[in-house]
Formats: C-alpha cells, structure tokens, sequence
C-alpha cells in the first residue's frame, strides 16, 4: 500500500494527541476526521478537525477500541489512512491488520512487527537472535511454578516479575528473596490476567540503580533506519513517567552512537517501518539492556522534537506515504536540551490519586521558540473518569541543560489549573530538586526523594490574604464605580468614605477547613490615595495597595512589589505563586450588601439617616421603584427596588439613624 498517499486522514484517538496529529496533517493538506465518545463531544480535538463522527459511549470498550466502528467511520468519511496515535488501538495487531484488509493506510509499522514486538517475551527473544544485549533472565514457555522459582533462585536477588502482554506497570513485582517470590508470582498473574487477560510472566535481574534511556528509531518501507537520539525517561512513579528529557545527561558520545545502532539493528530484526522507540535499561557502570520496543509515537516524542528540529508525526505520514527517509544519519545532529513534564489531575500526596471534574480555569505560560504546550483542554472542560487524567505536556527548550530546567521551572510557575488538584507544584519541587539539577537520576529517584518533593501544606502566607483581600476591595470599588448614577454622591463614592466614622471590611476566608479573617481598612492618605488600604491579619498590620490587570494582581505590601494570578468562580477565588496555588471560599460580611441585585431584602449600603420612606407594608413595587430616601453629609442618596416584589415590612421611619448593613425592609416571600 505504500504506492497510495494519504488524501484524508482519520486519527483514532482522543486528547492531546489527537489535536497535535491534526494540526502537522492539516498543515500538509490533509483534511482530518476525528472521532469522539459521548464524553468528548465538545472536546477541542472534535473542534479542530475537519469533520467528527460519533462513535459510542464514554468507556474506551465502547468507543476508542470499537476497531470495526471505526474502520466504517472511515469508509463513511472516505478517509483513506487511519493514524492511532498512542494508547488504544496503536499497537494493536488485528486492527492494522483490518486497515490492510480495508486498504485504509495504517499510518504505523507493518502487522508482522507489531505481532514481534507484542509479546515482552518474544520481542527478547528476536532481541537475543540479533545480537542486543538483554538484562539475565528467564522468558520461556514452561510457565510452571516450580520452573520459575527454580530460574528465579538461578539468576539471584533482587529479582523482576513481569507480565509478558505487560504494561503501564501492571502485572509487575519486585521479588528481594526466594522465599517471597511464590507469593509475588501469584500476585503479579492475577493482576495480568485481570489487565491483560494473559497471566503469562518473564523474570528478570533487578538492577538496583538503572536508568531508563529509550532512543527514536525511524525506518522507511525500502529498509533504510536510523535513529534520533535517545530521552531519559527515569523519572517515574508506579512504572509511569512523570518528566522526560533529551538528550540523555552524562552519556558519552560513544555510549550514545552504541545505543543507537543497536536500536537501528533491533528495528531491522522485525522489518520495521515508521516511528519506534526502542527502550533500555543503562546501568551505572555504562551497560545497557534491552527492555522493549514500542511499536508507536511515544507520549514524549516532543523532546527529541526540540532538539532536532524535526516533526515526527509529519515523518510518520512521509513513510506512510511511501516515502523514503528525509535524512540520513549523518544529517541529524542534537542542538540544545529540552524537557517535557506531564500535567496530570491527580494528588502527588494522595499516592499521585487521580482527580476528576471540571477545570474552571487553565491559563498557560507564553509560548515560544523555548515554551511549547500540546493540550486537548481548555478552560471549562472536564477531565473525565474514563480515560487517562493527563492535562497537557509542558515542553521547554534551551542551549543546555541548565538553561533548559530554568525554562521548566519558570513555565511551570506560569502554568495555572483551578478546579481540581493537580501535579503542578509537585512539578516544580522536582525540577528545583539538587539532585534532579545535578542529574543524579534512576528510576527509584522518586522513592528515594519523595519527603523533599511533597506538596502537603495547609497554611496560607499572609502575603496571599493579603492578595484575596485586596482583590476582594478592588473588584467591589470597581463595580461600585462602575454602576454610579451620580458622580457627585457620596453614596457612590469609591474611597471608602463613612460618616463620622472609619471604614472597615471583615472579609472571611476559607482553606482546607481553616478559616482566616482579614479587615480591611480604606486609607487615603498621601500615597494610598488610590484605593490603598491597612490590613489587619494575624494581629499584623499590613498597607496593602495595588490594581488588576486582567488574571494579574500587582500588590504593593508595605514597599514590596510582587504580582500574583487569579482565576475567580462565583465565591471561590484561586491565587496562584510559584507553581503553587490556594483556593479560598471568600466571604466579605460588608461588602456583599453592596450588591443588591442579589439580596432577598432591602439592607443600608452606608451608615445615614432615613429622611423619607415613600412606601408602606403591602404595597406592590416594581423593579427599579424608590423606596427610601437616605441622608449623610446633607446630600441625600435614593434607594430602589432591585426586583418586583410585596413589601412586608418597613423596619425604619424618618429621623432613624442606620447602620451599614441594618435591614430595611424586607420582602414578602415568592
């Protein structure tokens, strides 16, 4: 099929990598189909494309891994390719088998590499016939008991247990002695017969200190391979990757042209053709093994991307289409570093628990030569429990490694998520980590580090109270001067004005179940004459002044300048600093009166007297109707009606004096 070129494409898959398949084809010409579930049908990948169609419900069973469904879409939409992304049907044998047998281009190696790389067990087996180098164990066929600890107590512990149709971490166990390994073996194949429906295991030696080093592999359909560098994958929680990077820090030259040929070898053992990536175990006394071969698009292809200059998914459509190679080994060279963090809904102090629900508000770092951001998210879409809980891949840039974590640290700091947890922070621990900066790297890093990189923090500095606070005052005297009549009232006067008396706000905030009271006091002495305030928190007494821009507060706190970002949703407002961010339940006792179009009744906005009532219990008014005029200062200020309504009581008569807040009449319930 190799002769036919790809005129439409349909992407069978979902997220963010849906939408970066979209935009490399739709910048080649090529018109997109997406599918979708019915828990995507207002996602961005649906948007973006050229056309969607309809496939099942929410479940992956029912709708991403619908083979047949999706092949009739395709003869429907007369697409002539299918590109499967990663996850789902990516590696799936029978499905581009089906492609085949539709003459739909699998854009994706042929069938019989797919079949040998399938299998852990006979993908090192292939291995081990062609000459790659392979971690000492045992991967035959006797599946027995007793064959398996009597080859599990001949290669030694520590020892690993593993699902040969393993991955993601399932069906695997880490065995310390003979007498635990019967124990770990029942385990581990329960687990893979309930994952994979194959409880069939390999045993390996467990090495104490490796790192996960996996190089780019590219072959075309007239046999020419070669390789783009390798990504250091070593940090991980539960057997899944948490930051990648290219190139791999520390490894020579000589190690990396090694590692190299030897991915290039094992691809063409299998007769590969397209994007693969080739993993390894590198040990620390320069040594490396062959783990598996990934028959796809690697979820961190964008870091070999950043330093190569390269579009991989636009190779992919070029081999698919028949094409030879664009480069030659010798023209691909490594420029810079990069790093790709995964921002995932989860808790990374919960046992990195994934977290589902609505995201109220996503705001990302500026994007560059140096910041990149591939997302299916937007603000107002939900990470749902169906599928992986993975928000965006951070990818930044830069000469060298050094430069390239600043790049990371600051972007992540930029990168806002309101409305449920995620890994944001934990995020930037890491990357500021010593060890992690001096590349000190395996792939027990994370257990070994784990109490320095927590996240757990109740308390809120009085410097983001600060910033709630303000907000608070700044947003009620923009809306009160916003919705003045009479430019000469001091009823509408933004400056705190009161009469005979000083001003003050008690504005309660809530976090995690702690409650924190902030008074705010108007001052509008020399500097402070615009919209300044005194603080009181904690007992301190803070002068706080400062104006919104947009998302963006700039603070001045008693002389010190800094800027902090907002995302704000009914009473719930999110400060985000430094990667970190606080979600406060705000209620301000005295400034929520000052809005009445929300209020069941009539309250005082301002502390005055009343100098006429112009209605009686039992009348009907409308919206808008006057009902009470009140006086301070001699200049008088007309309260209406902020709906139709029933007057049930008048609480105050002329010559009353009132408070700030007393209730003035009330409403006959509707």
């Amino acid at each position: 099929m190799a002769h036919l070129s790809i005129n439409k494409l349909l992407i069978a898959n979902r997220g963010e990598i849906a939408c970066r398949i979209i935009r490399t084809a739709q910048r080649m010409g090529i018109e997109c189909v997406a599918v979708y579930s019915d828990a995507d049908k207002d996602s961005q990948h649906v948007k973006l494309a050229d056309e969607a169609w309809h496939i099942g419900g929410p479940a992956a069973k029912d709708s991403y891994l619908k083979a047949d469904t999706i092949l009739e879409v395709a003869k429907k939409s007369n697409a002539n390719a299918i590109h499967p992304g990663y996850g789902f049907l990516s590696e799936n044998a029978e499905f581009a088998r089906q492609c085949e047998a539709n003459q739909v281009i699998f854009v994706g190696p042929p069938v019989p590499a797919i079949e040998a790389m399938g299998s852990k067990s006979d993908a090192k087996s292939i291995m081990e016939n062609a000459g790659v180098p392979l971690v000492q164990g045992y991967h035959g066929n006797d599946q027995s008991d007793d064959r398996l600890q009597s080859e599990a107590d001949k290669i030694g512990y520590p020892l690993l247990i593993k699902a040969t149709a393993g991955g993601g971490g399932k069906g695997m166990r880490v065995v310390e002695s003979s007498a635990d390994f019967i124990d770990a073996l029942n385990s581990c194949k329960r687990e893979a017969i309930s994952s994979f429906g194959d409880d069939r295991v390999l045993v390996e030696k467990y090495l104490t200190k490796p790192r996960h080093v996996e190089i780019q592999v590219f072959a075309d359909s007239q046999g020419d391979a070669v390789h783009l560098f390798e990504r250091d994958c070593s940090i991980q929680r539960r057997h899944q990757k948490v930051i990648e990077e290219a190139p791999a820090p520390g490894l020579s030259e000589e190690t990396r042209e090694q590692m190299g040929q030897v991915a290039i070898t094992a691809a063409k053992a299998i007769g590969y053709e397209g994007a693969g990536t080739v993993e390894f175990l590198y040990d620390h006394d320069g040594s490396f093994y062959f783990m598996e071969m990934n028959t796809r698009l690697q979820v961190e292809h964008p870091v070999t991307e950043m330093i190569t200059g390269l579009d991989l998914v636009e190779w992919q459509i070029m081999v698919a289409n028949g094409l030879p190679l664009p480069l030659q080994q010798n023209q691909l060279t490594i420029n810079g570093h990069a790093f790709e963090a995964r921002i995932y809904a989860e808790d990374p102090d919960n046992d990195f628990l994934p977290a589902t629900g609505k995201i109220s508000y996503m705001g990302l770092p500026q994007t560059n030569a140096n910041v990149r951001v591939d997302s299916g998210i937007v603000s107002g879409d939900s990470v749902s429990v169906y599928y992986d809980p993975m928000i965006a891949k951070l990818i930044v840039w830069d000469r060298d490694r050094s430069a390239a974590l600043a790049r990371l640290r600051g972007a992540l700091a930029d990168f806002h998520v309101a409305g449920l947890t995620t890994n944001i922070e934990f995020l930037h621990h890491l990357a500021s980590n010593d060890s992690f900066n001096n590349a000190d790297l395996d792939t027990h890093f994370l257990d070994k580090h784990g109490e320095e990189l927590t996240t757990a923090d109740s308390s809120v500095a009085d410097e983001i109270l600060a910033a709630a606070a303000l907000h608070v005052m700044l947003k009620q005297a923009d809306k009160q001067s916003g919705d003045r009549v009479d430019p000469y009232s001091p009823w509408n006067e933004t400056s705190g004005w009161r009469l005979n008396e000083d001003n003050h706000h008690l504005i309660e905030l809530l976090h995690d179940n702690n409650q924190y009271t902030v008074t705010a006091h108007f001052r509008n002495e020399g500097l402070l004459r615009n919209k300044g305030f005194l603080l009181e928190i904690g007992g301190k007494e803070l002068v706080a002044s400062g104006y919104l821009d947009g998302n963006r507060l700039h603070i001045d706190l008693d002389g010190h300048q800094s800027t902090v970002n907002l995302a704000e949703s009914d009473n719930q407002l999110v400060i985000f600093k430094n990667a970190k961010s606080w979600e406060l339940e705000v209620k301000d006792n005295s400034l929520v009166n000052l809005d009445q179009d929300t209020q069941a009744n009539l309250t005082a906005p301002m502390p005055g007297t009343v100098i006429d009532v112009l209605v009686n219990p039992g009348d009907t008014v409308e919206e808008g109707q006057a009902l009470i005029v009140m006086e301070a200062m001699k200049m008088e200020h007309t309260i209406k009606a902020h709906k139709d309504s029933v007057i049930a009581e008048v609480l105050y008569q002329e010559g009353d004096l009132v408070d700030e807040g007393a209730e003035l009449i009330s409403f006959e319930e509707e």
